[in-house]
């Protein structure tokens, strides 16, 4: 297991070095990112790569129970802890507001509708409502948080979701995606399920992507 973590801690290190240096470079994300097929290609191969390295850590082991691929102990629990989680993201983005704009640091969102590009749109949307929020749910609230609990539930539900927020490599909207990390893997540790965090997970994505588009 130590080899375990330390191959996780690492590759999620990786994650974060590139997104950071991409960040901080002088090229910025394409306006119309939603709308080319690139971004979905592009993210596609992303994700069936972290999906292999999920799928290398957790080699050899019962991966059903190990990442929590099982129904929670209450739909009910995991619904109430689901919208305080939400509750507690818009407090910390209202703060956050008061710094810069998160979304528009981050440049995924698209600021208008373009009905040319369905197609492309529906690709893009896709890749981040369903397989984005499986993938980083596997990696982070399932591979990630097994490996962290032995230290203590606490603990690996504070460095699940600080490592979040560092893989997407924003500085102002960092401290709104580590509350969501955080929120995301207290729940796991709740409801002893993977599966209402991929549901919040996606929900998420598409409100966001959706008022991107609708405002």
């Amino acid at each position: 297991m130590r080899t375990r973590l330390i191959g996780w801690s690492s590759f999620v290190a990786f994650l974060t070095v590139l997104a950071y240096a991409s960040h901080l470079s002088a090229a910025k994300p394409a306006k119309d990112v939603a709308y080319q097929w690139a971004s979905s290609i592009s993210a596609l191969v992303e994700y069936g790569l972290i999906l292999g390295v999920v799928l290398l850590l957790t080699r050899g082991l019962e991966r059903r129970a190990y990442l929590a691929l099982r129904r929670p102990s209450s739909w009910l629990q995991a619904l109430g802890i689901s919208l305080l989680v939400v509750l507690a993201v818009l407090v910390v983005s209202a703060v956050a507001a008061t710094l810069g704009n998160a979304e528009k640091e981050q440049g995924l969102i698209p600021s208008h509708w373009n009905s040319h590009r369905v197609a492309q749109f529906a690709a893009f949307a896709a890749v981040v409502t369903l397989i984005a929020p499986v993938v980083e749910e596997l990696l982070f609230r399932g591979a990630g948080y097994a490996l962290l609990e032995p230290f203590g539930r606490n603990v690996a539900v504070v460095l699940v979701g600080i490592s979040f927020g560092l893989i997407h490599g924003l500085f102002v909207g960092f401290p709104v995606i580590a509350a969501f990390g955080i929120g995301l893997a207290y729940l796991r540790s709740r409801t002893g399920s993977v599966f209402p965090c991929m549901i919040l997970h996606a929900s998420f994505n598409a409100i966001g992507l959706a008022l991107g588009v609708a405002t």
